[in-house]
């Protein structure tokens, strides 16, 4: 191959990206950033090596009739990996987003995918293939041969992941603008995207050669899977189902389950999360919610009352120190005002005089223990201001003298 043939394709190659680049942009003008199409800048979406991949086999095609390629080769194989990989990454992105097993097969999938473009280039594809389908296994009666297994492996997970595709573009494009209860959306979610898995299963199955009569056997394992060690399992995945469907907790309300209160971040299908005011997160089986007593914060009052305890002294005026109490909740802005923050003068403590102050917060998700130190920072500022004083501990050390001249001492206590 000559330098004229070499710069010829090169020119080519160049015209083909360009061309895709050009389309994709002009179609992902004011496409959101989590588009699979696009994605955050036009080139990193599966759009771009899509149609780059056409492009590039169309001009090898036109090409290859005149004179050998190379580069468009190179180029076809290479893009055609890359709509791969982003086909695959993209989609598990959008459809798990907090799993940590997506990154590991994102370059699983990356890596087999190179590795075979890169067999493709340099002509060893197709003698790896007819070594992969003289290697036999044997289930039974029946051989498979590490090809079919390979390819088998491939079609599922391609057709696994268009069904995920689909399942994320219908909540995406349709649940969120016809179903506005979250409840009731997570439902219709969940209920998609298993029944598109569960055809896409069948389909992938029925690509590689499965004959479908025999998950009837699997059938009759599962059964007996939950007869001896799954019933927790399914009880947590029923459980997650009815309460979506009674909806009596949903996504946002403030629960209390047990000792743990927080407000409820994601109901899945197994466990619900639970998100405290401190940042801790409790992940809380769908069973237990069920079958345990759980108080909903949210469908009953609100309102949560704080109470913050000060010791002043003892010549301090009783009227002054309640109206500085009652100021201090005042001027917090979370801090209700009906009921109104009340100030009582409640014991003659051994240090000075003893208020309780007690006032009101709509929203204690919150923050409790925020609010409650700022009230008790503006307290401290108003008595200081005033010159009352908070006495601190004292403590009496009272000496007798023994009669054989020593002494000895003695702490009552505070």
């Amino acid at each position: 191959m000559d330098a004229h043939s070499l710069a010829l394709e090169a020119g080519l190659v160049l015209l083909c990206l360009a061309l895709a680049w050009g389309v994709s942009r002009w179609f992902g003008r004011d496409q959101p950033r989590d588009s699979i199409w696009f994605g955050a800048r036009i080139f990193d979406g599966l759009l771009f090596p899509l149609l780059a991949l056409v492009f590039l086999e169309l001009a090898r095609r036109g090409m290859s009739q005149f004179q050998p390629v190379l580069l468009l080769r190179i180029g076809v194989s290479a893009f055609l990996a890359l709509a791969l990989i982003r086909l695959v990454a993209r989609v598990l992105r959008l459809a798990f987003p907090a799993s940590a097993l997506v990154r590991l097969v994102e370059r699983t999938v990356s890596w087999l995918a190179w590795l075979g473009a890169l067999l493709w280039i340099v002509g060893l594809l197709q003698p790896v293939v007819q070594e992969l389908d003289q290697i036999t296994l044997g289930f039974g009666k029946n051989s498979v041969s590490l090809r079919m297994l390979f390819e088998g492996l491939l079609s599922a997970g391609i057709v696994l992941t268009l069904a995920l595709w689909v399942a994320a573009t219908i909540e995406k494009r349709v649940l969120r603008e016809a179903v506005t209860d979250l409840s009731m959306r997570k439902v219709a979610s969940n209920a998609v995207r298993a029944l598109l898995l569960l055809i896409g299963l069948l389909f992938a199955l029925s690509a590689v050669g499965v004959d479908l009569t025999a998950l009837s056997v699997l059938g009759g394992a599962l059964g007996v899977g939950l007869g001896f060690g799954l019933q927790k399992l399914a009880a947590n995945y029923v459980s997650g189902f009815v309460i979506l469907l009674e909806r009596s907790i949903r996504i946002g309300d403030n629960v209390k389950v047990d000792a743990f209160e927080g407000r409820i971040t994601d109901i899945k299908t197994r466990y619900t999360l639970i998100r405290a005011g401190n940042g801790r997160e409790a992940i809380v089986p769908n069973e237990s919610l069920i079958t345990s007593r759980v108080e909903n914060l949210t469908q009953a009052d609100l309102k949560f009352g704080l109470v913050t305890v000060v010791v002043v002294d003892g010549g301090a005026d009783v009227e002054q120190v309640q109206r500085i109490l009652v100021e201090a909740a005042q001027a917090q802005p979370r801090v209700m005002r009906e009921p109104a923050p009340v100030a009582h003068f409640t014991n003659f403590a051994a240090d000075g005089l003893e208020f309780t102050l007690n006032y009101w917060v709509p929203d204690p998700d919150k923050g409790k223990d925020n609010l409650r130190s700022a009230v008790n920072a503006a307290v401290l500022a108003g008595l200081r201001a005033a010159g009352i004083e908070i006495p601190g501990p004292q403590r009496v050390v009272r000496v007798t003298a023994l009669p054989d001249g020593h002494s000895t001492s003695r702490e009552p206590g505070l």
